[in-house]
């Protein structure tokens, strides 16, 4: 199973309508699981950090492959992210977890129980625009590895 943990919600119906559309598509090869967990709007950086940190690892489980995004992260082209994919469901984990923080990013404890810590690019995306790049890319993996025409 794939799980997307997220700060912050999808409040604009374009967003949430690609994104119904990548998960109807990805479920046909697997069970995806996406959890917002709330942002928060307090002026302090690490207490926002920390808040957001106290929301995510609840949802974190012993035998979760965790991914977390952020623009320091390690870059894959396409191929390669299908074949990490892959190799992570082979390896027996029960789950691959992503995980997208807020607009301050990622607590360092959460960023230290990453497996895999993941950049799309140096650029900074909106989350919401960037949940529905992550689920493109995860569908696009399932469709590599699965020998199936979309990827060119």
């Amino acid at each position: 199973m794939i799980k997307i943990i997220c700060v912050g919600k999808i409040k604009e119906k374009y967003f949430k309508d690609a994104i119904a559309e990548y998960l109807k598509r990805l479920s046909k090869y697997t069970k995806i699981n996406i959890i917002e967990v709330d942002d928060d709007s307090s002026n302090d950086e690490n207490l926002i950090l920390c808040n957001e940190r106290n929301r995510i690892i609840p949802h974190i489980q012993k035998k979760d492959y965790i991914i977390t995004l952020e623009i320091e992260g390690e870059e894959f082209d396409s191929l390669s992210l299908a074949k990490k994919i892959e190799s992570i469901l082979t390896l027996g984990y029960g789950n691959i977890t992503f995980i997208i923080g807020g607009s301050h990013g990622l607590h360092e404890e959460i960023k230290e129980k990453a497996n895999l810590h993941l950049s799309f690019s140096k650029l900074t995306f909106p989350h919401q625009m960037f949940r529905v790049l992550l689920l493109e890319q995860i569908y696009r993996s399932f469709k590599i590895n699965n020998n199936e025409a979309y990827h060119k």
